[in-house]
């Protein structure tokens, strides 16, 4: 009995790798199904995962936070405003990275589907995101491919992979992280990355539901 114990605790140490490994052929399969070779797919696929944790500043942003007053009887402290300084950056994986494939793919797409789908995805994921104080900006990571997927195949049927692909990427971009920028003092964060947090994992899993239109 003890000496299935070794093995059980191999499997599970073994389980992370596998799961990977099957996301990385999933991943790079549906990159060549978009035009890519192996090589360029393996790459896109590199630079998207490494790229998630690497957030390149954009601007800088001060503003003045007023804390309340509290009254503490018999006395009443105020606190004076307080300066202080918010960083936008922007996602080399989730923002910069897919951005440059989708304006790849729109020089052999038709503009106009692609257009017209790109606003559509970006009206639906602007009324689906959330600003989580401290979080981020939430999105249902399922939201933008099933968008993307129904609405490509119903304007451009022939070129239903790429559109998917950009209308999905791009759609999200501005619709989660561009239109919520007038929001973003709310989430009481230091850094905020455009095409960070959940907005990430929503346009990775674009690519993968445009390849199943291929």
């Amino acid at each position: 009995m003890f000496g299935f114990i070794p093995l059980i605790i191999l499997a599970i140490l073994l389980i992370p790798a596998l799961l990977f490994l099957f996301y990385f052929n999933i991943a790079a399969i549906s990159f060549t199904r978009l035009g890519l070779s192996p090589s360029g797919a393996v790459l896109l696929f590199g630079l998207s995962l490494l790229g998630s944790v690497i957030n390149i500043p954009f601007f800088r942003q001060r503003f003045i936070v007023e804390d309340k007053p509290v009254f503490w009887f018999p006395f009443l402290f105020y606190y004076p405003p307080r300066v202080r300084e918010q960083v936008i950056a922007v996602n080399l994986g989730g923002a910069i990275v897919p951005t440059v494939f989708a304006l790849y793919l729109l020089t052999r797409t038709p503009v106009l589907p692609a257009a017209v789908a790109t606003a559509i995805v970006a009206w639906a994921s602007k009324s689906l995101a959330r600003v989580v104080p401290g979080v981020g900006i939430a999105l249902p990571a399922f939201i933008p491919p099933l968008v993307a997927a129904s609405v490509a195949f119903l304007l451009a049927r022939d070129y239903a992979a790429p559109v998917a692909y950009i209308s999905g990427s791009i759609g999200t971009l501005i619709g989660a992280d561009l239109l919520n920028l007038g929001k973003i003092r709310r989430l009481g964060a230091q850094v905020v990355s455009i095409g960070g947090a959940g907005v990430y994992d929503g346009i990775f899993l674009v690519g993968i539901v445009a390849a199943l239109l291929a």
